[in-house]
């Protein structure tokens, strides 16, 4: 990879070579924030005519790894929802915040203003059920993370870890949620849970690293317990889950 090359002239090049026909695209992610790495791949959205086939790829482009999210303007409303129902707004924040790079009629602006739109109106909340579930679900993984040590079994380490993991990301979605805030998966949760409560949220962020650096989970379950205690507190007896006839 010629890396004078910047990933927006990347991006460029790619939509002309392999949409052509193309209504707009936009570029996303760390590229278009100006934090790209010369391994980080290029997140895309490509906005095609209808008729065309919606779809997500991932293909190399002048050495590059590209992400492209690809749909037609009659699916595009379609695509919004869902990222709503997901709460992450994948799609959403890229149109957003994304770098324009093809818009020959008008179509992506028009297109931007829909995401715009549905980012504003904020993720759905979530119901009574699944905030039980919710709590229910955090308060076991906290029960079994301060039940765990390194010296309980031959994998203690192990599952302490992995416990960690699994109380920091349920958590941290609850804590988002009860912001009413987006949230994200991988790099993007820490970053989505500091910006919908920076002290709570940093508080879990350093417990979870107590527990990978220093196999201390006493601060993860403290800044756990205060998420909880927002939430309504523990729940444990009396929880019921009804399936779905």
């Amino acid at each position: 990879m010629d890396d004078q090359v910047s990933p927006t002239t990347q991006a460029l090049d790619l939509i002309k070579d392999r949409f052509p026909h193309a209504l707009g695209a936009v570029l996303g992610g760390s590229a278009a924030q100006g934090r790209a790495t010369p391994t980080s791949d290029l997140d895309v959205a490509v906005l095609l005519p209808n008729g065309d086939t919606s779809r997500r790829e991932v293909v190399r482009h002048g050495g590059r790894l590209a992400e492209l999210i690809v749909h037609t303007l009659a699916d595009a409303p379609e695509h919004f929802e869902r990222d709503r129902a997901l709460r992450r707004g994948t799609l959403l924040f890229i149109y957003d915040q994304g770098l324009p790079l093809a818009d020959p009629h008008g179509h992506l602006a028009r297109t931007r203003e829909q995401a715009r739109a549905v980012l504003a109106a904020g993720p759905p909340p979530l119901t009574p059920a699944e905030w039980e579930r919710g709590r229910y679900v955090l308060t076991c993984f906290l029960d079994d993370l301060t039940d765990t040590s390194p010296a309980t079994s031959p994998t203690g380490r192990y599952e302490q870890l992995s416990l960690a993991d699994f109380t920091l990301r349920e958590a941290a979605h609850l804590l988002i949620a009860h912001h009413g805030d987006w949230t994200g998966i991988g790099k993007w949760l820490p970053r989505r849970l500091l910006s919908a409560d920076p002290v709570r949220g940093r508080a879990l962020l350093d417990g979870h690293r107590a527990v990978a650096e220093h196999a201390d989970p006493s601060p993860l379950a403290v800044a756990t317990e205060q998420v909880l205690d927002v939430l309504g507190g523990p729940l444990r007896e009396g929880y019921t889950q009804r399936w779905r006839a």
